[in-house]
């Protein structure tokens, strides 16, 4: 099977302008593509996966990808499913979420001479003057058309501000300038920036003529790898120092019986032959594929090594209900400590079990939470110090999260 076959059987592709040129572009390995990746944090997420995994397939497929770090566009952040503003980050914050960005890329595409490429839009973004940009790239645009685009429509109603209504002018801006400098002929996206995608598939036509249009297509993704990579209210980072191996282990290990086959037909390597086949699992089985798709993903992203520890301990804690070496493990001070106690609500958001005290708390009255067996009933519990030291404690968030704490 070609990859363009291979990318449709595993569910990956949404929406494409051009599908014949596109399938043979792509199967020809003669597709310089590029995936933009806005760095509004220090770390890249699971929801980044389809993109990553994307890159590599198509380069293990002869054709080149480049990397996009929006240090340009982060300065204005992306309008598309926010209910609000971005938070507007320094030109020092997004020089440094860009390096650590470059870093985790580094594990999944092979940069080099001849290979991938990783280009930074604020070389050429931030240098621009407004007003020949103006009467260079604006005269292409319709705000009639913009308006009607799905990244403004949702924003309309709660207010759009124009600082972020120039967002779509900027990533179009960004395929009409790697189009001329490196010969970009396609852009990969999730499907909910096709208004976004085509603005730039449009402006390569207005601007360089039909025979550069012939050379540009727009490919998306399912927009679902977007919405992978949140639980509890806290994101599932790549970075081991944000999610440990074993809580991103756990994460994937914790996905519905629904969303199981089509995260390992979407994000893993496994072969289709070998997916069909688990196709039929039921019952029992799921959690077998769960425990596949887990190892998989987590040897991405940490290595082989990291994979088989994080199994293992996650099989010795269910198998057992006992601590496990490999357990997530939080270490508490004196200064946690509050009459020689500290809350249990305090310890979840320590631990990152809980995103607020809030939250915590909502959870233990609900029943969710439990010290080894028992489960607390009060949102005011406390631990002493006794209690934490030596082997400490293990707390459990329902049936599927533990963490052990102890006190230095």
């Amino acid at each position: 099977m070609k990859i363009y076959e291979e990318l449709k059987a595993r569910g990956l592709i949404a929406q494409v302008t051009d599908e014949e040129q596109i399938r043979d572009m792509v199967n020809e390995g003669k597709a310089t593509f590029y995936i933009g990746f806005d760095c509004t944090a220090d770390s890249l997420t699971a929801g980044h996966f389809m993109a990553l995994t994307l890159m590599k397939r198509l380069q293990e497929a002869g054709n080149k990808p480049i990397a996009l770090i929006g240090g340009g566009t982060t300065m204005i952040g992306d309008p598309s499913g926010r209910t609000d503003m971005r938070k507007m980050l320094t030109r020092e914050d997004i020089d440094h979420n860009a390096e650590c960005f470059r870093r985790q890329m580094e594990r999944f595409i092979d940069f080099g001479p001849g290979k991938a490429q990783m280009v930074n839009n604020a070389d050429w973004l931030l240098g621009l003057n407004y007003v020949e940009l103006l009467r260079e790239v604006g005269t292409c645009f319709s705000v009639n058309n913009m308006l009607r685009a799905e990244c403004y429509k949702n924003r309309m109603e709660r207010g759009l501000s124009f600082f972020e209504f120039n967002y779509m002018i900027m990533q179009s801006y960004d395929f009409y300038y790697l189009f001329q400098k490196y010969g970009c002929n396609m852009q990969f996206g999730g499907d909910d920036q096709w208004s976004n995608m085509l603005g730039g598939t449009e402006l390569i036509r207005r601007k360089l003529g039909k025979d550069a249009h012939a050379m540009t297509i727009t490919l998306l993704t399912d927009s679902n790898g977007k919405k992978m990579g949140k639980t509890a209210g806290n994101a599932v980072w790549l970075d081991p120092a944000k999610t440990s191996p074993y809580d991103f282990y756990q994460y994937w290990r914790n996905v519905g019986d629904s969303d199981v086959m089509k995260c390992i037909r979407m994000l893993t390597f496994l072969p289709l032959s070998q997916i069909d086949e688990m196709d039929h699992w039921e019952g029992s089985r799921l959690n077998t594929a769960k425990e596949i798709l887990a190892y998989e993903l987590t040897k991405l992203v940490h290595g082989e090594e990291e994979a088989e520890r994080a199994q293992s301990a996650a099989r010795a804690i269910f198998g057992s209900g006992g601590a496990s070496d490999d357990m997530p493990h939080t270490e508490l001070t004196e200064e946690n400590l509050r009459d020689g106690a500290i809350q249990i609500a305090e310890m979840l958001v320590l631990g990152g079990m809980a995103p607020s005290k809030g939250e915590a708390k909502r959870l233990i009255q609900q029943g969710g939470i439990f010290v080894g067996d028992e489960k607390i009933e009060r949102f005011d519990a406390a631990l002493s110090a006794d209690k934490l030291r030596g082997d400490g404690v293990i707390l459990k968030k329902g049936k599927k999260t533990f963490r052990r704490f102890t006190l230095q």
